[in-house]
């Protein structure tokens, strides 16, 4: 009895029920996979991909060497068949697995064992496969399918839609507690930090796609304003302002995006311009006025206390 127990909190500490998607881009080549799940973190323990290489959900009772031993396997030259194919054969229980693989060609393999917990179900489609276990229905995967084929967008875009229609079909039958999601560029630079487009985990929260779809949009804020500062620096304004605008947009009330901004604007000459945006940042808190102090002995700012003192002004006005 002892023994069985021990084997049952085993199995317990690997077990993620779940809903997820990989799928390769067929116009940009970019990979990904998207997770949801009343699991807490399911994406360390779900979520997989290479750039270049491929993308890997592994769930169910999880045998978590299927994402990095899938990801080598296809980096080796192996399609997501063969991939998944070689892995089930040295699995004894690969009939709890539940695992989905799509490679850098857009071949795509899924497995969903017989004994994983109804409702549970995959479907293949072109360059992508949803799958799902301990549905409250067995129309999620489908229904994920479909809307993954009608939504218009990026491969996130899509990625997120097909998340969020699981959820409206029921999702997850004990409800939901984490998210993931995992985008990455279609051939590798070798820089891993630069071939990821999107990493982004929900560890806990009552609406974690939702909250993930926040954290996407922010993303996409920053990504803006990175750019924005590229161009600067290349003398390029006309377009910075395009970027920092975009920025602005998709996060109005993030005062960083605005601070940065105009310390940008402020240290290329555009100080009336940048006035403005100071006041907006300086209102919401003051310790911002503090950092702008302290950026020109950093080389972050002109060492110029005149022009610090015009901008600090803003403040009392």
């Amino acid at each position: 009895m002892a023994r069985d127990l021990h084997g049952f909190l085993n199995v317990a500490k690997n077990v993620c029920h779940t809903y997820s998607m990989v799928a390769r881009d067929q116009r940009t080549g970019e990979l990904g996979v998207a997770v949801q799940s009343h699991w807490f973190s399911v994406g360390s323990v779900v979520a997989w991909a290479e750039a270049g290489v491929g993308a890997v959900a592994t769930q169910s009772i999880v045998e978590g060497s299927y994402g990095p031993l899938g990801l080598e396997l296809m980096r080796a030259g192996k399609s997501a068949p063969d991939t998944l194919r070689a892995l089930l054969a040295a699995d004894n229980r690969a009939n709890v697995r539940q695992v989905a693989m799509v490679d850098a060609q857009g071949g795509v393999a899924t497995h969903t064992g017989e004994r994983c917990i109804a409702e549970a179900g995959h479907h293949v489609g072109v360059q992508y496969s949803t799958q799902a276990n301990m549905m409250l229905k067995d129309t999620v995967w489908g229904v994920m399918a479909d809307t993954y084929e009608t939504t218009v967008g990026d491969l996130t875009d899509r990625l997120l839609a097909a998340l969020e229609a699981a959820e409206k079909e029921g999702g997850d039958i004990r409800g939901r507690q984490s998210a993931a999601l995992i985008v990455v560029r279609p051939t590798s630079s070798r820089r891993l930090w630069e071939d990821r487009v999107f990493d982004l985990r929900v560890e806990d929260h009552p609406d974690p796609v939702r909250e993930l779809k926040r954290l996407v949009r922010l993303s996409r804020a920053y990504w803006h304003m990175n750019h924005g500062d590229e161009l600067m620096a290349k003398g390029d304004l006309s377009s910075a302002r395009v970027e920092y605008g975009s920025a602005e947009k998709l996060a109005p009330d993030n005062v960083e995006i605005v601070f940065w901004h105009a310390v940008t604007l402020a240290s290329s000459g555009s100080i009336e311009e940048a006035l403005p945006l100071f006041k907006k940042v300086f209102d919401a808190d003051r310790n911002w006025m503090t950092l702008l102090a302290r950026l020109p002995r950093s080389g972050l700012f002109p060492e110029d206390p005149p022009l610090v003192e015009k901008i600090l002004a803003v403040s009392r006005k």
